[in-house]
Formats: structure tokens, sequence, C-alpha cells
């Protein structure tokens, strides 16, 4: 049986999580858990979606080698991109989300990889978390690495 390789989008927050303060136990445990999903893209054993919000927000980060290890990151393994030639979809799609409550970054970036067709978003941030959809799962790394211990 062959399965298909799964498709994740990784929220900036998440991207981010390895710069936080490592005293405090739940993040330390979500960094490690984000380091091993990103060994895991390297190995090709997940594709990394990513588009141009992630790439945006990365952008206006105020730490320049956080901002460039994030970007090389990305474009060492991406497999699938949304470009901003489809801005108006992810719009319509970022203004449904909007309405539940979720922050405008945070429901393009849900968009995106709604859009992308991933298999599921990744984040740390617990507002997101809160969103519910059938279009796509959303989690935080650990939860994402407990259950990719059944697939991989």
């Amino acid at each position: 049986m062959i399965l298909n390789i799964v498709k994740l989008y990784l929220d900036n927050c998440c991207y981010n999580r390895p710069y936080d303060d490592q005293s405090q136990l739940r993040i330390s445990l979500e960094t490690q858990a984000k380091l091993q999903i990103q060994s895991t893209i390297k190995e090709g054993k997940i594709k990394l979606v990513s588009s141009y919000v992630l790439l945006y927000e990365n952008s206006k980060n105020p730490h320049e080698i956080r901002k460039r290890t994030i970007y090389s990151f990305i474009k060492e393994n991406i497999d699938t991109f949304v470009y901003a030639d489809i801005a108006d979809k992810v719009k319509e799609k970022a203004d449904a989300i909007i309405e539940t409550g979720v922050k405008t970054v945070d429901s393009y970036h849900i968009a995106c990889a709604i859009i992308s067709k991933s298999d599921y978003f990744i984040t740390t941030d617990d507002r997101v978390l809160k969103y519910k959809t059938n279009e796509i799962k959303i989690l935080d790394p650990i939860q994402f690495i407990k259950e990719m211990e059944e697939i991989l």
C-alpha cells in the first residue's frame, strides 16, 4: 500500500517558536516537535507548503538572522507555493474565516493552506487552534508529531 505524502503548512509563529523563551516547558516541547517536523520535511517524508502571505509576514521580522533562516528553510524545502496571483481567491476564503473571529493574518494563512489542499495547518497560536473546519486539520507541533508517528 502506497501512502500519499502529507502536505503541511507551518504558520509564522511555528517557524519562530525556536527563538522563544525555551525555559517554559510548553515552548521547549513545541520547539522540539517543530524541529522534528523540519527534519521530516528535509527527508522528503512530508511536503512543505508556503505562501506569499508567509513570506510577507516573515519579511517584517525585525531579527535579520531569524528572517533569513526561515526564508532559507522555506526556499530549500518548498513543495507547493501559493502565489499572490490568486490573492482574490485567498481573500475570499480568508474573509469567511475572519467572520468566525480569527485574526486577519491568521485567516490568510489558513486560507492559503486550504487552497493549496494542505492536509495540516501547524500553529502554536492557541486562538488559531480553536478554529475548526472540515477543510483542514489544525494542530500544534506536538499534536502533529503524535498523529504522524502512526503514519511515518
